[in-house]
């Protein structure tokens, strides 16, 4: 896997989301930017998907969670900063109450943030 491509591929679609999220629903270019993001998206998760469900299904195993994996757009940050809400919740026997797995860029990897921690689980 080409970790440097799959990196730039990954910040151009946060770049894209997060532009898309400065915007107002009611701004001319939220749906093009919308529909840009999309396409991003679909490129991405067929480009990446394999490699990256393949992490974590390692990652959900390492956790001993029971939890479904999507797609490795689901997982990633709704704005430029990371928040409590991000990512996609997940149960897990090592970490109790809420925790949420993030995918995060620069390098590439799956964090777990729970109770305002951040634990990196894997790394591209």
């Amino acid at each position: 896997m080409d970790t440097n491509a799959l990196n730039k591929a990954l910040t151009a679609l946060l770049t894209k989301k997060h532009e898309l999220h400065q915007l107002a629903y009611s701004d001319a270019r939220y749906d093009d930017v919308e529909e840009e993001l999309h396409d991003l998206e679909d490129d991405f998760n067929e480009e990446y998907g394999e490699f990256l469900e393949a992490a974590l299904e390692k990652v959900h195993g390492d956790l001993s969670s029971d939890t479904d994996v999507l797609l490795p757009t689901a997982y990633l940050p709704a704005g430029p900063q990371l928040t409590s809400e991000d990512g996609v919740w997940v149960d897990s026997e090592k970490y109790p109450g809420k925790v949420r797995l993030v995918l995060l860029p620069s390098p590439v990897r799956f964090v777990l943030t729970s109770k305002g921690q951040q634990h990196e689980l894997w790394k591209a």
